[in-house]
C-alpha cells in the first residue's frame, strides 16, 4: 500500500493506493499508524474476492453476500470515525462484474484487485461510533 498526502489540510487529504493483492483490513490498519481522525472515504478499483453484508433491520445482524469472482469498484464511499479510541473505517461500496452485473453493500472483507485508490479528507477529529440499542449498530455520536 502506498500513501501520499495531498493536502496537510486543514482539512488533509491523502491518496492511498492499494496494491493488488492487499486486504480491506490494511486501510484501516494504515487509519490507525497515520492516527486518522474522523473522515470521509472515496474509491475505485476492484476486488478478486470479498463479503460484503446487508444490514437486516429486522434481526438487527448483517447478511453475508459472498463475491467469489473478479469485480470492478464502481463506487466506494464511507466514513472513518472512532470507535473505543480507534479509528473505525465504515465503507459501502458498488461491484460491476464483467457481464455488466451490479451487486453492493457494505464492505466485511475484500482482497484486493486490480489497486483500489481510495481518497481519504479527514474532517473533524473529534466523531465517535458509540452502540445505538435500538438500530442494533454503532451509529455516529453527534
Amino acid at each position: 500500500m502506498k500513501t501520499r498526502v495531498l493536502d496537510d489540510g486543514p482539512p488533509r487529504v491523502v491518496l492511498v493506493v492499494a496494491a493488488a493483492g492487499d486486504e480491506w483490513s490494511e486501510i484501516t490498519r494504515w487509519a490507525e499508524e497515520a492516527r486518522l481522525g474522523a473522515s470521509t472515504v472515496s474509491g475505485i478499483g476492484g476486488f478478486s474476492s470479498a463479503t460484503l453484508g446487508y444490514f437486516d433491520v429486522e434481526t438487527k445482524k448483517y447478511v453475508d453476500i459472498p463475491v467469489e469472482r473478479q469485480v470492478e469498484v464502481l463506487a466506494l464511499t464511507g466514513d472513518v470515525t472512532l470507535e473505543d479510541g480507534h479509528p473505525f473505517v465504515h465503507a459501502h461500496v458498488i461491484c460491476g462484474g464483467r457481464d455488466g452485473s451490479v451487486i453492493g453493500g457494505h464492505i466485511q472483507r475484500a482482497t484486493i484487485s486490480p489497486p483500489l485508490e481510495l481518497t481519504v479528507t479527514e474532517t473533524r477529529k473529534e466523531l465517535a461510533r458509540r452502540l445505538d440499542p435500538a438500530a442494533g449498530l454503532a451509529l455516529i455520536d453527534l
